[in-house]
């Protein structure tokens, strides 16, 4: 689904559809939503349509595609939405390398106003140069972490 929703982001919301997305990146403070929140609906439709399917006439294919669709949206509005965009207010001072470094990597997304020049189009994956600047951060912070065997350790130093 990441692939899938980096695919859409990059070629169809700075694309076609920017007439609903460029809200996003111009949020006016006074409106509780955008036009972009349209694209919630836009994929809960396949996501229900495809379960649907799947239930009435055991397609378990299409179901598993529904479901898939349905789990990245979870993802998306908890990650996106309540994590980095702060919409919601529920989940504050959230202090982790790695969603320091996809906010990191959302803010340079969002530096442009206009849909030409824009990066970084991923939601949960983000290039590893940012991991490396919160990586930094924490180190500074007292945590010690290593990169062994390409996994991420974190260790409290004293």
């Amino acid at each position: 689904m990441e692939w899938f929703a980096w695919f859409l982001h990059k070629y169809v919301m700075h694309g076609p559809l920017w007439i609903l997305h460029e809200d996003h990146h111009t949020p006016r403070p006074h409106r509780k939503w955008q036009l972009n929140d349209f694209f919630a609906f836009f994929f809960a439709v396949p996501s229900f349509l495809f379960i649907l399917f799947d239930h009435l006439y055991s397609m378990p294919l299409l179901g598993a595609v529904g479901y898939g669709i349905m789990a990245y949206g979870a993802a998306y509005f908890f990650v996106h939405e309540v994590l980095i965009h702060r919409r919601l207010k529920f989940m504050t001072g959230v202090n982790h390398w790695y969603f320091e470094a996809l906010n990191r990597a959302h803010k340079i997304h969002h530096s442009r106003k206009t849909k030409e020049g824009t990066e970084n189009f991923g939601m949960l994956w983000v290039p590893m140069n940012y991991f490396r600047a919160s990586l930094k951060k924490f180190n500074r912070a007292g945590l010690n972490i290593k990169n062994q065997d390409r996994t991420l350790k974190l260790k409290k130093t004293r």
